[in-house]
């Protein structure tokens, strides 16, 4: 990591933390991704390469904790006290860019992958109860063997399959890429985007009302816009904000 040269702490902090991806890794350290490959899905467009050698940086630097997994078989990883530390400030750059850098969303930022990791790690598997719940997941737009998901939920734990784990299917959501990541990250109301038909939900009454705690919005999804941000403001400012 290059240094600044100067004695600050801020520019001492920077060095570690400014690097291009560190404040992401972090944030998916903090979300619960553990194994290489689910912290390598959190962050696509970093090569794998990069992804081992920011993780021995910030294992040298004190910040990441490498650890032996149950079996004996691979690594994971875990934030020390120091990195868990710098969480706060990563969840208030996402507030600052909630507020300032909202827009209209850019092609190659409509990440299916991105979306289908951050609803992994965020939503609330108790949201439906103790017993067994298993919701459907339709991106319309997408290819067919990129287009359904299914969220098994049990117990308070959640299971992620790409094909279908048997069994009844108690919700169902269908919509396309782009609406699904507007109401994900705030830009949409869950409930106007289901009310205007943007958003199909199915299922029993006493569910479809325990939607808005599956989703599990943080913070930065309930954060409005800014008047006139960095960007131009939101990319829907009509009904931003989850209901």
């Amino acid at each position: 990591m290059k240094g600044y040269g100067q004695f600050c702490p801020i520019a001492k902090a920077a060095e570690i933390f400014c690097e291009r991806w560190t404040a992401l890794v972090i944030r998916n350290l903090g979300a619960g991704a553990e194994r290489f490959n689910d912290i390598h899905r959190g962050v696509p467009h970093m090569s794998a390469t990069l992804l081992t050698r920011r993780l021995r940086q910030l294992e040298a630097e004190g910040l990441v904790q490498r650890r032996r997994s149950g079996t004996g078989k691979i690594w994971t990883y875990h934030l020390t006290e120091a990195g868990a530390e710098f969480l706060p400030l990563v969840g208030a750059l996402g507030v600052w860019g909630q507020r300032w850098t909202r827009r209209a969303l850019a092609e190659g930022e409509r990440d299916l992958g991105l979306l289908i990791w951050g609803l992994e790690y965020s939503v609330d598997a108790g949201a439906f109860g103790p017993r067994r719940r298993v919701l459907r997941l339709d991106v319309c737009d997408q290819p067919r063997h990129k287009r359904y998901y299914w969220f098994v939920c049990d117990a308070g734990d959640l299971e992620l399959c790409v094909s279908d784990p048997g069994g009844d299917t108690d919700l169902y959501l269908g919509a396309t890429l782009e609406t699904l990541i507007q109401v994900y990250r705030g830009d949409i109301a869950l409930g106007a985007a289901i009310d205007n038909g943007q958003l199909v939900a199915d299922g029993p009454p006493n569910l479809l009302r325990r939607l808005p705690r599956w989703f599990n919005f943080d913070t930065m999804a309930r954060t409005p816009p800014a008047t006139g941000g960095l960007t131009g403001g939101p990319a829907s400012p009509a009904g931003a904000g989850p209901s």
